[in-house]
């Protein structure tokens, strides 16, 4: 059975749809980063990068979403594209997911949520970044149902994780401006394995207080100025 260490956080949310969608038997692991669970030594021996989320599978090891979305499409064969050419496609827009749309995503959240001094030049800077991205994912599926056309991939499953967090990240009324990726948001939603990974708030009591020990441990780099 595979070991799935997470929290509710965009980015193991995609690994527990992809993991529902594919009907993989799976144990669920909390890691309480508000509470430094990720940096204990016996997490970290998994993930150097003491970050979720990371998955166990026998003697398989693999941190970091979107390669653990790559681990498990492969193992089973599910949810990739066929063909070439629209491979691709997958792993654009898969690395577009990863290194634009989460990141920029990411930032913007917190120098908007969560930045002590405001940091307006950054704020401004990611909000930017990140509304040009996920302006470009909207034009993108304007005309097709899913991000690589009339099939749903893993590329559906790693935007869906971030795609639950647009308003908190850009602003209460940013869907009026992206119909197309809340018209995407809303078909995955409601597939059971959406609904059956969103069934998971309900299994761990997380930290919900963004105290100052919950600082320390999310924003360590940043801890007196952040």
């Amino acid at each position: 059975m595979i070991r799935f260490f997470y929290n509710l956080s965009p980015n193991p949310m995609k690994v527990a749809l992809c993991l529902e969608e594919m009907g993989l038997s799976y144990e669920p692991v909390p890691v309480d980063t508000r509470k430094g669970e990720q940096f204990d030594p016996a997490y970290t021996a998994l993930n150097p990068n003491g970050k979720v989320p990371t998955i166990v599978d026998d003697d398989v090891t693999v941190f970091d979403s979107n390669a653990i979305l790559l681990y498990l499409a492969g193992k089973t064969g599910l949810f990739l594209p066929e063909g070439e050419p629209v491979r691709g496609e997958m792993l654009s827009w898969l690395m577009f997911v990863a290194t634009g749309i989460g990141p920029f995503s990411g930032q913007g959240v917190h120098f908007r949520h969560f930045a002590r001094d405001g940091g307006a030049y950054a704020t401004e800077r990611y909000a930017f970044e990140a509304r040009r991205h996920w302006d470009i994912l909207n034009q993108r599926l304007a005309d097709r149902p899913y991000v690589l056309g009339e099939t749903y991939t893993i590329v559906d499953i790693a935007v869906w994780g971030w795609a639950r967090m647009v308003p908190f990240a850009l602003g209460e009324d940013a869907f009026a401006s992206l119909p197309h990726v809340k018209r995407h948001l809303d078909a995955i939603n409601a597939r059971p394995a959406a609904q059956a990974a969103e069934a998971l708030k309900g299994r761990h009591a997380f930290k919900a207080e963004m105290d100052e020990e919950a600082r320390g441990f999310m924003f360590r780099a940043t801890r007196r100025g952040a």
